[in-house]
């Protein structure tokens, strides 16, 4: 028993507010999916005015856990939420409980009708509940004796009577017909017979329990006008063997009776002949609909087994057949039991079919029962009735009196529908408009107005004014002077003024969407050349191949309508937004179809106007940025041509106008507003005004100027973070990371005082939306994918083992070596040199330091992709040639004018015309030395092409990659490349970045973005890193986890010697793909922050490419010398010896910045969010008729709690009492001596011990008789137990049979031994072949012959079986039938592991010693414990949790019963998981494994430190704050 003891001393100023002028904090924040890499340094300001950085302050390591399966889901764009399955869960408990609701509203109101019997109505309370314990059924009651009697014993026998019509022969051999159909056939005689009052009773509870489904507006399958599928259940007519092969299988043609044929493939050939077998056919059809014909003449059909998927074509089958049948449901069913009694109902002949099939049947039956049953008829029932359900809401009550109990049952209870919750919570604010209005308290206060709609035709037409105000056009080629030019804006030529645009919206208006083509060649007229591989002489200044909304309501609905042949004159501005309204808010099709006739009448359109829009789908529910108040504000400026009006203007805006023009003094007009307005003249002025414009006018802001506050101290963030709206950012990941950040922010706040400057980089799944973080992981796994099979590929290429012309055309990677032999690259290659065979000989090596470098691989990768061909000389790059210094990778803009070091910017060329091309975009460099001989050495020479086959050679090698194509033939470095690296204008970076601007804001800054925040990018931190040395820190620091590798496998795999001769991480070729050596550890997120807080302004505008155009030269060149280290270089030109000076690398933020970050990150303890929230108190409020007014009040009967986990497995068990034998005593044999199983044995005994025997007397006797008995042993008499009376306990539930069921599973896991003899039967005639005996097929025939797999005896089809397993579970709750349900905890349920401390007498020394043990605290019983308030376990020494940190003590702190600082941080693990009395840890920095199920354990997880200890043995839980500081230990 010792304590920890851990004393941290901080010797910063704690003091918020308090500023040095000649010090500054910078906070570096590198921030991702799951992670907050923070580091604050200090910049020292000199007398002079210049800053630079001189220390890291501290940095740290902050992780939000997040499981690899969700953040592989949010990688991938995958939308879903982490709560998903517990609101799906959630869904189907309150469907059920809305199904308890009504069966309690049907009880009360049948009892004070008096259709309930009276078994049944004696056990429900005064609201309708059954009581506790208690849940009969009203068919069953029981006998004097205690025997179930069923009710409708008289109905039963009227069925019967029909089952002896129908199959005589059938009932003659004692077939069962179940009384649970009974109820089929009352619903089918209740149509036009009369039935009694608790027949009825028993009809409305049925239809209460099913009721078909409720299909909204919009759930409709779209229908795909290129196929068609529909469900089929035909005969097999034959089944005819092809004698085609594939494999082991053989195709077989399935004859079936409607004459399709179906392709089916199968190991064996299907026994279907005569069997009705059910398929979804999919028909191809051609653009007019009808069906697509093979070569062959035959329709093309394809056929599949129905899956889950298929539920809605089942659906409308099922439906169709019972349109045709022309019967209700109940009588559909009733129907096809008596013709053929031996189908299985649920699943084959009760289809999840419409809610308006049963509507309709039940309100037959009523409609024909108020002929026979006069209750329904009665009114003063009826009143009483609704008095009795709506004692409170009187309005209601009054509303629906004139109504009779057919509208009670039907619309009132059964098929009640609650309408949709609003959703407009979740819909943004307007950043411009809101309302005032008088709050409960009396006082007044303000609301922002919701944003509107993007269907609304308002916000339709303000997108499509903004596209064609942004529109430009752009000329490709355009002779000018003689030569090509690049990208001309020629947007004059086509948009000349105000009027012109006006007509192309006119254009667009009436559009769903335009793309590139389109436009230019329907609209413009503009024609594509005819040459081959010609392009489009014009482009637009929009994304080239993507199609862009125009406006999408009124388009879909004149599509609509003309496909109808309706005229739509009809439809002026308030005509469409009316129809808009109606199709937007309306979900329900009977409704809408209504509201559509209404439309229709007043504006006498025709009928069939109704019958074509009720077809329309729904609306997306999607939002603009501003209300529909504020659009109707901005548009009447943003209007052109003959859509402009200046009475459009509202009125207050006209006024400010007119101030503003007239330079009127107006204090509610900003000095701002008017310098932005200073071209205005006249009112004739304000229109075609752009967005931004139109807002400073009206609002004299933007609207990210709205939230632009500041924030004075730390408190303000708490108060910010209380007041937060959670799912305002509608992304749960995201938001996590932002409020945890700010956390983080204000702690170190708190900790080191005012943050001057914050610099930020934003991981790009961050700060991306669904769509595009898919589209980036597909080109990640893509271009993986690529690396990797080029490195196989150069490595068996130049493997001498092959040997270059032993090409294997069949081979997969060789595939591509044959293309390359084809294309007689090689055949120019000549003589291969000494270099090349060096590389040969390199990549033959087993040694993986040996095998392709990244260079290499990117040499090969550009070769390919641009044909073999150098771009600037024409000339075949020989592959020999490829990997020597005669060829160069080259920058196609050069990286000294624009930071670009992705594969697009870059190709091979010689070495010569590299140097050559010196500073030269690729185009100016052709354009410069055109046709100039270039010497390559060796008595080589080639020819710089000349401009125009330069050209004609890039259009055709590059025509695939159209974005290296741009760069060159790319005249100058264009505006457009360098705004778009600086301004990141996502919504996620820009709600971040106004966040963290309000800390570093200054008092005067009116910018949605602080100057003081410095925004980073991935590319410019990655150089800086590698280039301040920084990767080879990290190398040093995660080199002994390789090396351990190494130990591990015997091998030297895992480390490699760099080219300065040092010892470094690496990782075999086949162990590569996903590995990131950088993403092993937690701490590379610190890392890269402390290279973000040095990054300056400085950094970010030279590598992200500010100074990269024409104009910026100078400032480039300054930026440069202040930054990098320049070396002088003497060089030979024109026969001269000349001096210039070359840029290295970048310079050290200072002298010992390597060693201070490599000091930094081995002292960081990382910190993890700890989310242990399993149960909470909650507040249910709920709606109430308050004095004749709805209210929502809150619930204070009993305590309510909001469970945070999954508790349990979905499965649910019920406990099961298994009989089975094993050896007891004859002591144990007498006092149960019914048990025995040798049955002669148990006879005897039983009937000695009648006489009065005694034991021993017993005992002598069998003594005596031992010849009688010699194959008796008296020791170990086989016996019957049950497993409930051992500590064992068994637990059973159904599911369905399938494969896997062999002899022992069927022997050791079925508990019917019926259904055990029949499978077993089964089986045996299938030679024990599972997979055959219980596939699809092989069921069928089991329940078809089931009757003499059961010797001969009556048994229901087997479709699924009652298994049972040996297990730990608990039951789902204490009351009622839940005490009798059992579940299994859910996986990542424990989550708390507790340790005590014993005292244990040492037998060997005779002292009393400390030991521990230790157990898994289940979920259920800690979530019961909270409940009561009460400590997790009063005795534990201590617990903890997945994510809690524990500290290794070594021999010397446990001798001397204190931990010394400062502490080890090699001996801090985090704990993983647990189970039962085992726990598991990880190193705290440990982020994933370098090699899976290896480098720790099989479970990636360990129980002994690796130092060898015990870790639970010895470990003292250890607190640390968000920052990584240790704050808290315990004993």
């Amino acid at each position: 028993m010792f304590f920890l003891y851990i004393c941290v001393e901080f010797s910063f100023n704690n003091t918020q507010n308090s500023h040095i002028m000649d010090k500054k904090h910078i906070l570096g924040l590198d921030l991702g999916t799951n992670s907050i890499g923070w580091a604050v340094v200090n910049e020292t300001i000199e007398d002079n005015g210049e800053s630079h950085v001189d220390g890291i302050l501290d940095a740290g390591s902050r992780i939000i856990p997040m499981d690899a399966a969700m953040q592989s889901d949010f990688a991938r764009g995958n939308s879903i939420s982490q709560t998903a399955d517990r609101t799906r869960y959630r869904g189907v408990r309150r469907l059920r409980e809305r199904c308890l609701l009504r069966r309690e509203r049907l009880h009360r109101v049948l009892s004070i009708m008096g259709f309930l019997p009276k078994h049944y109505a004696d056990n429900l309370t005064r609201f309708g509940k059954f009581k506790d314990e208690v849940e009969c059924k009203l068919p069953w009651t029981k006998d004097e004796e205690g025997n179930p009697t069923f009710l409708f014993k008289q109905s039963y026998d009227e069925m019967l009577q029909l089952f002896w019509q129908v199959h005589p022969e059938l009932m003659k051999q004692g077939m069962k017909v179940p009384y649970d159909w009974t109820i089929y056939y009352l619903r089918k005689k209740a149509l036009v017979e009369a039935i009694s009052g608790e027949e009825l009773a028993w009809i409305l509870l049925n239809f209460n329990q099913k009721r078909g489904y409720y299909q909204t507006r919009g759930e409709e399958q779209e229908e795909d006008k290129t196929k068609k599928e529909e469900y089929y259940a035909l005969k097999v007519v034959d089944v005819i063997d092809t004698q085609e092969r594939r494999g082991k299988d053989t195709w077989y043609d399935v004859h079936l009776e409607n004459g399709f044929i179906y392709h089916y493939k199968s190991k064996e050939k299907p026994d279907w002949i005569g069997k009705t077998k059910e398929f979804i056919v999919t028909t191809q059809l051609n653009e007019d609909g009808t069906p697509k014909i093979d070569k062959e003449g035959n329709v093309r059909r394809s056929f599949r087994m129905p899956s889950e998927n298929d539920w809605g074509l089942v659906k409308i089958k099922t439906q169709a057949d019972i349109t045709r049948s022309s019967n209700t449901v109940g009588a559909y069913i009733f129907n096809a039991l008596l013709a053929a009694p031996k189908q299985k109902i649920k699943g084959k002949l009760v289809r999840t079919i419409e809610r308006d099939f049963y509507k309709d049947e039940l309100l037959a039956i009523i409609n024909s029962q108020e002929k026979f049953i006069p209750q329904l008829q009665d009114k003063e029932l009826y009143e009483e009735c609704i008095n009795e359900l709506y004692q409170q809401n009187i309005a209601y009550r009054n509303s629906i009196s004139g109504q009779d109990f057919t509208y009670l049952f039907v619309d009132d209870i059964i098929f009640y529908q609650r309408p949709l919750k609003s959703k407009k919570s979740l819909i943004d604010e307007c950043p411009y408009e809101s309302h005032s209005y008088i709050d409960k308290d009396g006082n007044r206060a303000e609301k922002h107005v919701k944003c509107i709609a993007k269907s609304n035709p308002l916000y339709q037409e303000f997108r499509l004014w903004q596209f064609v105000a942004n529109l430009k056009i752009y000329a490709h080629q355009k002779d000018d002077n003689g030569r090509a030019i690049e990208d001309k804006d020629v947007t004059s030529m086509f948009l000349p003024d105000g009027e012109s645009r006006a007509s192309l919206f006119a254009y667009l208006n009436d559009r769903t969407t335009i793309t590139q083509k389109d436009l230019l060649e329907k609209y413009f007229n503009i024609k594509k050349p005819k040459k081959k591989d010609s392009e489009m002489p014009y482009r637009w200044n929009y994304v080239e191949d993507k199609q862009y909304p125009c406006n999408e309501t009124r388009g879909e609905i004149l599509k609509r309508l003309s496909k109808a042949g309706i005229n739509y004159g009809f439809l002026d501005n308030d005509a469409e937004m009316s129809l808009w309204h109606i199709l937007y808010s309306v979900s329900d099709r009977n409704e809408l179809r209504k509201a559509l006739d209404k439309y229709s009448q007043r504006y006498f359109i025709d009928s069939s106007f109704s019958d074509v829009m009720a077809k329309f789908p729904p609306f997306e529910s999607d939002y603009g940025a501003y209300s529909e108040k504020a659009i109707k504000k901005l548009l009447p400026l943003m209007r052109m041509g003959h859509y402009w009006n200046s009475e459009g203007i509202d009125l207050l805006t006209l006024e400010r106008i007119n101030k503003i023009i007239d330079g009127e003094v107006d204090e509610s007009i900003s000095n701002r507003a008017r310098e932005k307005a200073i071209s205005l003249k006249s009112i004739n002025d304000c229109q075609g005004l752009p967005l931004w414009l139109a807002c400073y006018i009206v609002y004299n802001r933007h609207s990210e100027v709205q939230d632009n506050g500041r924030w004075e101290k730390a408190e303000d963030i708490d108060a910010y973070l209380n007041s937060f709206k959670q799912h305002s950012l509608r992304n749960p990941v995201v938001e996590q990371v932002v409020t945890e950040t700010l956390r983080v922010v204000r702690d170190i706040w708190k900790t080191y005082g005012h943050i001057d400057e914050i610099h930020l980089e934003m991981g790009r799944d961050m700060k991306n939306p669904a769509d595009k973080r898919k589209k980036m992981t597909e080109r990640a796994i893509e271009n993986e994918n690529a690396n990797l099979r080029v490195k196989a590929l150069l490595t068996e290429f130049l493997n001498p083992e092959y040997g270059v012309e032993n090409v294997r055309p069949y081979s997969p990677s060789q595939q591509e070596i044959l293309r390359i032999y084809e294309d007689t690259v090689l055949n120019s290659a000549g003589d291969i040199d000494d270099d090349i065979q060096d590389i040969i000989r390199k990549f033959a090596q087993s040694d993986m330091s040996k095998r392709p470098t990244h260079s290499e691989i990117v040499r090969y990768k550009l070769w390919l992709e641009q044909r073999y061909v150098s771009p600037y000389t024409g000339q075949t790059i020989p592959l020999s040639r490829l990997f020597t210094t005669d060829y160069e990778i080259e920058h196609i803009i050069p990286q000294s004018r624009y930071f670009d070091d992705s594969l697009s910017n870059k190709v091979i060329c010689e070495a010569a015309v590299n140097k050559l091309k010196a500073n030269c975009l690729g185009y100016e460099f052709i354009q410069k030395h055109h046709g100039e001989i270039v010497d390559l050495g060796g008595g080589r020479k080639v020819q710089i092409l000349e401009l125009d086959s330069y050209c004609a050679s890039v259009e055709n090698n590059y025509k695939n990659n159209r974005s290296k194509m741009k760069k060159l033939l790319m005249e100058d470095i264009p505006s457009e490349f360098i705004e778009r690296q600086l301004n990141d204008s996502r919504y996620i970076s820009k709600f971040v970045k106004g966040l963290l601007s309000k800390i570093v804001r200054e008092e005067d800054e009116q910018e949605a973005t602080s100057k003081n925040l410095i925004v980073c990018s991935g590319s410019v931190t990655d150089r800086l890193k590698r280039e301040w040395g920084i990767n080879d820190v990290w190398n040093h620091i995660i080199l002994p986890r390789f090396i351990r590798m190494n130990e591990l496998t015997g091998t030297t795999k895992f480390t490699t010697i760099s080219s300065s001769g040092h010892l470094i991480p690496d990782m075999p070729l086949e162990l590569q793909k996903g590995f990131n050596k950088k993403r092993i550890d937690h701490r590379h997120h610190a890392m890269d922050a402390i290279v973000i807080a040095c990054t300056t302004r400085d950094h970010v505008n030279l590598l992200s490419n500010e100074a990269a155009s024409a104009k910026s030269n100078a400032n480039r060149h300054q930026l440069s010398h202040k930054l990098r280290r320049y070396e002088d270089v003497k060089i030979v030109k024109e026969g001269e010896v000349k001096t210039i000076s070359v840029a290295k690398e970048f310079k050290m933020p200072w002298p010992t910045f390597t060693s201070d970050v490599e000091n930094t990150l081995n002292k960081i303890i990382v910190s993890f969010k700890q989310n242990l929230r399993v149960v909470t108190r909650t507040s249910n409020y709920a709606m109430r008729f308050v004095e004749g007014k709805k209210q929502m009040v809150k619930q204070t009967k009993g305590d309510n709690w909001a469970i945070r986990k999954s508790m349990h497995k979905e499965t649910v068990f019920g406990e099961v009492n298994l009989q089975r034998s094993k050896p007891f005593s004859f002591k144990e044999a007498i006092k149960k001596p019914e048990r025995i199983v040798d049955s002669e044995l148990k006879e005897k005994i039983k009937a000695m011990l009648k006489l009065g025997y005694s034991e021993k007397q017993i005992k002598a006797y069998f003594d005596s008789h031992k010849d009688e008995w010699s194959d008796i042993d008296l020791k170990k008499i086989e016996m019957y137990y049950f497993t409930k009376e051992t500590s064992d306990r068994f637990f059973a539930t159904r599911k369905s049979i399938d494969a896997s069921y062999d002899e022992k599973k069927i022997k050791g896991e079925i508990t019917d031994t019926a259904i055990q003899r029949i499978m077993l039967n089964h089986l045996a005639n299938y030679d024990g072949k599972a997979e055959l005996a219980f596939s699809p097929d092989g069921i069928d025939e089991m329940n078809r012959n089931i009757k003499e797999l059961n010797d001969g005896k009556d048994h229901q089809p087997i479709y699924k079986v009652r298994w049972y397993e040996k297990a730990d579970k608990f039951a789902v709750g204490q009351k009622g039938n839940k005490k009798t349900k059992f579940v299994e905890a859910a996986k990542g349920t424990n989550l708390f592991f507790a340790v005590y401390e014993n005292d244990v007498l040492n037998k060997q020394t005779g002292e009393i010693e400390k030991k521990r043990s230790f157990r898994t605290i289940p979920l259920n019983e800690a979530i019961y414990k909270m409940k009561e308030g009460k400590l997790l376990d009063n005795e534990a020494l201590f617990t903890i949790s997945p994510n809690d940190l524990v500290y290794v003590p070594t021999e010397k702190d446990l001798e001397s019963g204190v931990i010394s600082h400062p502490i080890d941080n090699s001996r801090i693990y985090k704990m993983v998981s647990s189970s039962k009395y085992q726990v598991y840890f990880v190193r705290e920095n440990v982020a994933s494994v370098i090699m899976d199920k290896y480098e720790f354990s099989a479970l990636n997880k360990e129980e002994r430190a690796l130092t060898g200890e015990m870790i639970k043995e010895i470990c003292i839980p250890i607190k640390v704050d968000r920052l990584g500081h240790i704050i808290k230990s315990f004993e």
